[in-house]
């Protein structure tokens, strides 16, 4: 039973997470042949505050 963790910043809509939900299934499909009802996909969402790069948070970016 693949499990597949995808950290991002929040903002993004339903749609588009459906979309990458969906991608990302097949992706899992194919690469390791398990049967999409077996991959479990669990979205975490951060804020941008809690968000750094090379030293500075990215709600100050």
């Amino acid at each position: 039973m693949p499990i597949v963790h995808i950290h991002m910043l929040e903002g993004r809509n339903v749609d588009q997470k459906r979309e990458l939900v969906r991608s990302m299934t097949e992706a899992v499909v194919n690469s390791v042949d398990a049967p999409p009802e077996r991959v479990h996909i669990v979205i975490h969402e951060m804020k941008r505050e809690n968000f750094a790069e090379a030293g500075i948070l990215n709600s100050e970016a």
